[in-house]
């Protein structure tokens, strides 16, 4: 992509409701403008990262034997009513009715979405184990909408949804599914922590949190030197000594990115969503749920990955992987040279930006350094 044919309207500095560094770097790196509170525009640069950060995803669901669908952003009211959850789950449901007068709601999550649609298809335990994804819009109508994507009202999210025959299988679905989060927030270039933490309102037994490590964290984790042991401060224990390893907990700041539940039967039992066994009777199926903020991930990989001049990407989601910045485009030598690397980068199948404005190095450097593309040709 040549830099004079992009949309990338960076700024010198960042508006003054910008609370957070991704927000205000996010904003002046031309990758976000804001449309409302807690609703943003992605712009190319944006995008292009979200789209890395979402290929990783499937990538790492696929081969962990989830499948991709794509579940209505709205609901009828009825599902929600059959969990429980219509009467609950406060104002953040975006509740709205049709012309008809009808109630909806705008999906903030997808448990009784995906739990109608596998209760009338799944009916034998031949059909299981079986585990459902999607990469989508949603819409949690928060009371106080802030830190750009950190805390949006609009986000994407990767939700995924896994049914099994009982809880033996579950808990495998599970672990499996905690690995493939630790791989994908790997491939992201990210330092993070899976933490024991509650299960909230989505319900369950069992639940980690993944947390980006990061000063700017709203969350106070507890971590042992076991990559896989931490704790949210609920659940750790008083006098900070970790369980497992009979060592102290050290103290962090983290940014939650993703989590997974091991949910039981809560769903299937409220939808009556029931498989036959081998003996021809009857059975709940137990069901595991996992998510990701795509947008959020992307914002907490600034928190963590940033300087005085602006990002620095980690390589697997920045928006490109190399940037060519001929100093001198009106020399045609430069020029010639500076084009001749780009095209054949582009040939290699490298993502490549080449800087072909005709502006001044200070500003050309000056505008790296903000967007953060990790490779530079200079």
């Amino acid at each position: 992509m040549k830099y004079s044919n992009l949309l990338v309207p960076t700024l010198r500095d960042a508006p003054s409701d910008a609370e957070v560094i991704s927000h205000k770097l996010m904003l002046r790196a031309g990758m976000i403008r804001k449309l409302a509170a807690g609703i943003y525009t992605y712009l190319p640069l944006g995008l292009l990262t979200i789209r890395k950060v979402e290929t990783i995803i499937r990538e790492e669901m696929n081969a962990a034997g989830a499948q991709e669908l794509l579940l209505p952003i709205v609901m009828p009211r009825e599902l929600w009513e059959e969990s429980g959850r219509w009467p609950v789950y406060g104002k953040e449901l975006l509740r709205f009715k049709d012309r008809h007068e009808r109630d909806f709601c705008f999906g903030p999550t997808h448990e009784e979405a995906v739990t109608d649609l596998v209760r009338n298809e799944i009916h034998s335990y031949r059909q299981l184990p079986l585990a459902l994804y999607q990469i989508q819009t949603k819409f949690r109508d928060e009371v106080r909408p802030r830190f750009g994507l950190m805390r949006g009202r609009e986000f994407i999210m990767k939700d995924c949804y896994s049914f099994d025959r009982d809880e033996k299988a579950a808990t495998e679905t599970y672990w499996r599914m905690f690995e493939a989060y630790k791989k994908i927030f790997k491939r992201c270039g990210l330092e993070f922590r899976p933490v024991e933490a509650g299960t909230g309102e989505i319900g369950g037994t069992l639940s980690h949190e993944f947390h980006v490590l990061a000063g700017s964290g709203e969350s106070e984790i507890f971590a042992s030197d076991d990559p896989d042991i931490a704790y949210t401060d609920e659940k750790v224990p008083a006098d900070k000594i970790c369980p497992k390893t009979k060592q102290p907990l050290k103290s962090f700041r983290g940014i939650e990115v993703g989590q997974v539940f091991y949910l039981g039967t809560k769903y299937s039992e409220a939808f009556k969503a029931t498989y036959s066994d081998a003996e021809g009777k009857p059975q709940h199926l137990v069901m595991g749920c996992y998510g990701i903020g795509v947008g959020r991930t992307a914002a907490a990989a600034i928190e963590q990955n940033h300087d005085a001049n602006g990002i620095v990407w980690p390589l697997g989601i920045s928006p490109y992987s190399v940037q060519v910045i001929p100093i001198a485009v009106d020399d045609e030598n430069v020029r010639n040279i500076s084009f001749d690397i780009y095209e054949k980068l582009q040939k290699q199948g490298v993502d490549v930006l080449i800087d072909d404005r005709s502006e001044s190095p200070g500003v050309k450097f000056k505008d790296a350094d903000l967007i953060g593309i990790p490779l530079r040709v200079k």
